[in-house]
């Protein structure tokens, strides 16, 4: 990867505009030039600036807890791990563990970042930070989910099943199952 300009620089923007707003989010248009004279509109989604989170829970030294809850967007029951937005005030460990407690009933001893990812980055500026859990101990804090959440244990043993799923198929929770196998792997 030599061929890569790492002092590129940056397109100035000449002008910020807030075309759509929601409860969730922004829509921005920024009127942009590049160092080579083109100007171009590109939009792009806000989201809070304060990130989310998404834990991988081990429940034990082989399996991991999964909740099962409805997803707006596909209109469908999912499979993932424990997420949530970083409340003001919060770090992301801390929101990782209240998250925890929220949606699986468990808090953790022991919290590892594993790596921080974006979605979607020619649109979208927001970030996770995903974690792995471990000495976990029954703890349960009310969520602001409208329903309660099916916890689902599974086994790191077993990963070729779950990725062949049809309700696993977010790209944050996949990137999140590979990344905690591979951390599994250098123990």
């Amino acid at each position: 990867m030599s061929n890569i300009d790492k002092n590129k620089t940056l397109p100035i923007i000449h002008q910020r505009k807030i075309v759509a707003e929601s409860s969730l989010m922004k829509i921005e248009q920024l009127d942009l030039e590049f160092s080579n004279g083109a100007t171009r509109v590109f939009e792009r989604m806000c989201g809070s600036g304060r990130g989310a989170v998404m834990i991988v829970p081990f429940i034990n030294d082989h399996e991991f807890l999964l909740v099962r809850e409805y997803a707006a967007g596909t209109h469908s029951y999912e499979l993932g791990f424990p997420k949530g937005l970083i409340d003001p005030g919060e770090t992301a460990d801390i929101a990782a563990n209240r998250e925890l407690k929220e949606e699986v009933g468990y808090g953790a001893n022991v919290l590892h970042p594993l790596q921080k990812v974006n979605l979607a980055t020619a649109f979208f500026n927001a970030q996770m930070h995903i974690f792995i859990a471990e000495d976990l101990y029954p703890e349960s804090l009310k969520g602001d989910e409208p329903e309660p959440l099916e916890v689902v244990r599974w086994s790191i043993h077993e990963l070729d099943t779950l990725m062949a799923r049809a309700d696993f198929i977010e790209a944050r929770c996949i990137a999140a199952l590979l990344l905690a196998e591979k951390w599994k792997r250098g123990q």
